[in-house]
């Protein structure tokens, strides 16, 4: 999440912060067809300016969708002017922090079912090839900014910006990038061999398509982060099994 979406978001989340407008949102989203002003001071008691300034609050933070409609059965001069209409939008808000990505979780896992049932393969393994997808579509947004040849330092930096802004929250350490979070966090800890195994296709694809960087995905669980190091290429390698963890978080 770029700093830009967090403040969207929480606006959004804040703009429900008020008592009356937060009752007007629920109204209008509990109502089969979009409502006018008028319908809606009345429902909540309120005065209709009072309504419309809260309405239109909730219209600018893209909460409500705005339309205009003729409510009478006239038509031509002097059938008025059409009414302003307001409907829930289909904006989905939530703010949590660190922040979590089940929604990328559950496209994955669902893209690894189908595929495990066309191809013949375990869940594991196409669960696997969808992180490596994923992974790939990582690394290209990372080389997209970075721009044309790019040195490995500026690819490195960009690389951490776009971990960063699918929220793995990347820490440079010496030469290894540390991802002090997991995204699929609850999950991890309920199924730490899948989701971890996940991770793990993800980053691998990460670094090979962006082997400028000199780095390898390594399985390293520990408290509190994701269990997969961005380590220097050529360090040796120490095999380790998720559940070394004892409060794995992927």
């Amino acid at each position: 999440m770029t700093r830009d979406d967090l403040a969207a978001h929480v606006a959004g989340v804040a703009a429900l912060a008020d008592p009356v407008r937060r009752d007007l949102y629920l109204y209008v989203s509990a109502q089969p067809a979009p409502v006018g002003r008028d319908q809606a001071s009345d429902a909540l008691g309120i005065a209709r300016h009072t309504a419309k300034f809260h309405l239109d609050k909730l219209a600018e933070e893209g909460l409500l969708d705005i339309s205009f409609k003729r409510l009478s059965e006239r038509r031509g001069p002097g059938a008025g002017r059409p009414t302003k209409l307001y409907a829930r939008s289909s904006r989905q808000l939530s703010v949590i922090l660190p922040e979590r990505r089940y929604d990328l979780a559950g496209k994955l896992l669902a893209t690894a079912i189908d595929d495990a049932a066309a191809e013949g393969t375990t869940p594991a393994e196409a669960l696997k090839a969808a992180g490596v997808g994923w992974g790939r579509s990582l690394a290209d947004q990372a080389r997209a900014s970075a721009g044309p040849r790019p040195s490995p330092a500026r690819l490195l930096a960009c690389t951490c910006q776009a971990l960063a802004e699918n929220g793995y929250e990347p820490h440079r350490a010496g030469g290894s990038v540390v991802l002090r979070n997991c995204p699929f966090d609850a999950l991890a800890r309920d199924h730490t061999e899948l989701v971890c195994g996940m991770n793990l296709a993800i980053m691998t694809a990460v670094t090979e398509q962006l082997h400028e960087t000199a780095l390898a995905a390594r399985l390293e669980p520990a408290p509190d982060r994701c269990c997969v190091v961005l380590m220097p290429a050529d360090a040796p390698a120490v095999h380790r099994q998720p559940e070394e963890s004892t409060s794995p978080s992927s």
